[in-house]
């Protein structure tokens, strides 16, 4: 969480004092959000939900993606990814990243199966993928696109928000993220026939809160409904979300700027103006390397960030997709043709980039001394070791 405070206490307030807490209504916090970030974001449907995970699963599962299916995710990404994935009752197969963090497009082209039906790339802590070549490679093989945008609300691709790109995204609103309401997600489409199935996914009885449906491909779900206290919280959190941004972005280039002269090099940008500026990632020549500047300068390094590097699924590779042998994605009659032999160095590549790069978290309240000190640390710590 990065800034919040009397103005979203005061739109709480609103919502508890009015006693409409319910999402559905005239007006409502909830309605209003998914107008504003439909706009923001540069779609035409939003759907709130109670997380990124159930707004990755309601993306796939209007789109059609289920059983049958394999959906390819990257190495390095948060394993609600790989979950969302078998949530829709598809395969997640793991292919490798490049040097910029995310999704490899040449992986991609390599990795399509008969089965293969959609890729997930992720824009990781911020960064936004290669979309112009994943696009490319997806139209190829008439691949669906999913973007996992949430890590990187606010962020974009060369003019354009992530999440505008794809047929599909979800996006993660919880304490971690760049505007936050506690939790809370939102999928977000232009594809109109798919909204029908993602509200499905969103609300148990969502054709009952407003017009009834008689499209025979609805059905029941568990639903993940967000509430007009998100709601509330959300729209102050938009207004906001710009001037943070902003301030990281000029944050990063200033640090990458004035590190240039070190020797140490950044990691592969594929759209730096357009990026949220979270992060500021170099890669080193080594591993041995990456751990001597890592206790120099007190950065974290990529690779050993638990759940975010695909060793650490253990779900996945249990095979460990639902509470009941039937309902397990892993073990259904139509997942049997799909790829799920993982293996902990299926990804080396992966690995090796992960575990040599550094990272630095930046903040949009981190004030000039600070980041000048971060800079002289990084400087330091790279003269040491390159």
């Amino acid at each position: 969480m990065y800034r919040i405070g009397k103005k979203e206490v005061e739109a709480v307030e609103r919502v508890l004092c009015s006693g409409k807490v319910f999402r559905y209504g005239v007006g409502g916090e909830c309605t209003r959000f998914e107008r504003r970030y439909g706009k923001y974001v540069g779609v035409e449907h939003v759907l709130m939900t109670s997380s990124g995970t159930t707004a990755l699963t309601a993306a796939m599962v209007g789109l059609g993606i289920g059983p049958g299916d394999e959906v390819l995710v990257p190495a390095c990404t948060y394993i609600a990814s790989a979950i969302a994935i078998v949530a829709a009752g598809a395969i997640p197969v793991i292919i490798d990243v490049d040097e910029s963090i995310t999704i490899d497009p040449a992986a991609i082209d390599a990795a399509v199966g008969p089965r293969t039906k959609a890729v997930m790339p992720v824009h990781m802590w911020g960064l936004p993928c290669d979309m112009d070549r994943i696009m490319a490679v997806a139209n190829k093989h008439g691949l669906l696109v999913i973007e996992d945008a949430c890590q990187c609300v606010g962020g974009g691709y060369k003019g354009r928000k992530v999440g505008s790109i794809g047929h599909a995204a979800g996006f993660s609103f919880n304490f971690f993220k760049n505007m936050t309401c506690g939790e809370g997600g939102a999928a977000v489409t232009n594809d109109g026939s798919a909204v029908a199935r993602m509200g499905c996914m969103t609300d148990c009885c969502k054709f009952y809160w407003t017009d009834r449906e008689t499209d025979e491909s609805l059905f029941s779900s568990n639903g993940s409904r967000a509430s007009e206290i998100e709601g509330a919280i959300l729209n102050c959190q938009l207004d906001r979300i710009d001037g943070m941004i902003h301030r990281m972005r000029k944050m990063k280039k200033r640090v990458l700027k004035e590190t240039a002269d070190s020797g140490i090099v950044p990691i592969k940008a594929n759209s730096l103006d357009d990026e949220c500026g979270t992060h500021v990632m170099f890669v080193l020549p080594t591993q041995e390397q990456a751990t001597a500047f890592r206790d120099l300068s007190g950065c974290g390094i990529a690779g050993q960030t638990g759940r975010h590097v695909y060793t650490e699924w253990d779900p996945i590779f249990a095979h460990s997709g639902a509470p009941h042998p039937a309902l397990n994605p892993f073990k259904i009659k139509e997942n049997s043709e799909c790829r799920m032999d993982y293996r902990k160095d299926m990804c080396a590549k992966s690995l090796d980039i992960l575990n040599r790069t550094a990272m630095f978290g930046l903040h949009p309240d981190r004030k000039r001394n600070d980041v000048t000190k971060l800079i002289r640390t990084i400087n330091k710590a790279a003269k040491a070791v390159l």
